[in-house]
């Protein structure tokens, strides 16, 4: 598999989310509510960052990148520039 930025991404941001969640149940006063208009701002921080973090590694599982020119089978490898192409015409085979 090759190097996919997004797994990095989606890592971080789980990471960062869990922190933010786990803080918001832990240490949540009246006082940082009174500053946020009474939202527990850590929990949907931490949420939304759950949220797209899960999106980036769903997105990376779903449509991994792949090498261009790939192996053996790949278009690029074959005579005629695309799958399942023949020789060229006039090509002899030995």
């Amino acid at each position: 598999m090759l190097f996919d930025i997004r797994t990095i991404v989606g890592a971080l941001l789980g990471c960062y989310g869990v922190v933010l969640v786990v803080t918001a149940a832990v240490h949540d006063t009246a006082a940082q509510r009174a500053r946020t208009g009474g939202w527990n701002i850590n929990l949907w921080a931490g949420v939304g960052m759950l949220v797209v973090a899960a999106v980036f590694l769903l997105w990376a599982v779903l449509r991994p990148v792949r090498a261009a020119g790939g192996g053996p089978d790949s278009a690029a490898t074959q005579p005629g520039g695309h799958p399942g192409a023949g020789p060229e015409p006039g090509a002899s085979e030995r």
